[in-house]
């Protein structure tokens, strides 16, 4: 049994060790152009990539990127050749996200980078990056918390939430790991 976690004093809360590295103006262009025009439905999806790079991320060829999906901070982000990103995925990439080539990222899928120390009584951040092996597969609703790396061709399920690394060809999914 852990210790139990300190009084919350989230007045005193610094955000200690979180870089977003891009300054407002950047910031707030970047949130106009996701929530008016990224993750609109009539935006086709072949112009997404374009829009990510014009914003610093690194992005590979044939690349599909659905409607609603959303992107914390383009410029921590890296995707390789022929990745799929699903309807509704949200990306919160606090820290940098490596998705390799090959990757499908399902509906509504979550990959987050941040956290928090529990033990502070101020809630600080524990970010971490997180990176999608090639062939790897993060299936509908399931999530990959920061830290984690999920290995070549491997899967975490529907519903699943990876919270350590995946070795190649594992497969997470709720209740079981195969």
């Amino acid at each position: 049994m852990s210790a139990p976690a300190a009084p919350r004093r989230l007045r005193g809360f610094t955000g200690a060790g979180y870089d977003k590295q891009r300054g407002v103006l950047v910031q707030a262009a970047w949130f106009a152009v996701l929530n008016l025009v990224f993750v609109k439905w009539w935006l086709p999806p072949r112009w997404r990539p374009a829009l990510l790079r014009a914003f610093g991320a690194r992005v590979g060829e044939r690349v599909l990127i659905r409607h609603r999906a959303r992107v914390q901070w383009p410029w921590k982000l890296t995707i390789g050749d022929d990745v799929w990103i699903g309807e509704g995925a949200w990306l919160i990439n606090l820290e940098p996200i490596t998705i390799d080539s090959d990757v499908c990222v399902s509906q509504e899928a979550v990959l987050c980078t941040g956290s928090h120390r529990r033990h502070s009584p101020t809630f600080e951040f524990d970010n971490a990056p997180i990176h999608l092996e090639s062939g790897a597969w993060v299936a509908a609703r399931a999530m990959v918390l920061r830290g984690v790396t999920v290995g070549a061709g491997a899967v975490v399920g529907a519903g699943a939430v990876a919270h350590r690394d995946l070795p190649a060809g594992a497969v997470h999914t709720v209740g079981r790991d195969r």
